[in-house]
């Protein structure tokens, strides 16, 4: 099994974060491919920095994605999820996507704990767009997440305590605690929480791992069907090639 894994922020340490929890979860003889954006912002916190980080994105599936049997996006918010579905030949699964709707299967209302405030409205409209009206809350620490990457032991304190807040001010019966940066922070926080706090960089990992597992074949209708060829100007030799309907 090859599993790319990409993650459009231009930082390669929070790829390498990830990367390492991924080897580890990953069966004998995986083979984890991670790759980060060229080009971008070093963390995403803006709606903006989001949007570059989507073409991004599409620039490191078509030149990484041969020979990959699923894609993981892995960077919480899925900056270009459904154009990287509908661009891929293989599965695609995204971070936060992955993130939600195991949460809305635990349980009624879920929340979400990530830095960065301006985080809080974009996963409003992400959850929403991904079909889910069981999100209790987000709440956001001060810290962005590339600082709580630099120094995870400061920010433990108050992401446990907008975790416990979720569950005994929001309602929530689920905690995410999301964001590439944040991968390994919640076994660290569980048992100041009241219930349960989701990994999201581990949960992305594991539903990449069955997608892989399960193969399916890329959808002939729809809109998630390969899109019709088109001229395409400025763009990464591998994008190019793409949107001019060749295989990758």
């Amino acid at each position: 099994m090859r599993l790319l894994v990409i993650n459009p922020n231009t930082t390669e340490s929070v790829t390498e974060l990830g990367a390492d929890l991924g080897r580890r979860l990953a069966e004998p003889g995986s083979e984890i491919r991670a790759v980060t954006g060229r080009f971008g912002a070093r963390y995403i916190s803006s709606r903006s920095a989001a949007t570059i980080a989507g073409h991004a994105a599409l620039e490191l599936l078509a030149t990484h994605v041969e020979g990959c049997d699923a894609v993981y996006l892995a960077c919480f918010g899925d900056p270009g999820l459904f154009a990287l579905k509908e661009l891929s030949p293989v599965p695609v699964i995204g971070m936060a996507e992955a993130s939600c709707h195991l949460a809305a299967a635990f349980g009624r209302r879920f929340s979400i704990v990530t830095g960065g405030a301006r985080w809080g409205p974009m996963l409003e409209e992400f959850v929403a767009a991904i079909g889910l009206s069981s999100l209790a809350s987000v709440r956001t620490v001060a810290p962005t997440g590339a600082e709580i990457a630099a120094d995870p032991d400061r920010a433990l304190a108050s992401l446990a305590g907008q975790a416990r807040a979720c569950a005994e001010e929001d309602g929530a019966e689920v905690v995410i605690l999301g964001g590439a940066a944040l991968a390994g922070l919640a076994s660290r926080i569980d048992e100041d929480v009241p219930v349960p706090v989701l990994c999201s960089v581990e949960t992305g990992f594991r539903a990449a791992f069955a997608a892989a597992k399960l193969r399916p074949g890329k959808a002939r209708a729809g809109s998630l069907s390969a899109p019709q060829p088109v001229e395409t100007i400025g763009l990464g030799e591998a994008l190019e090639s793409a949107m001019h309907g060749r295989p990758m």
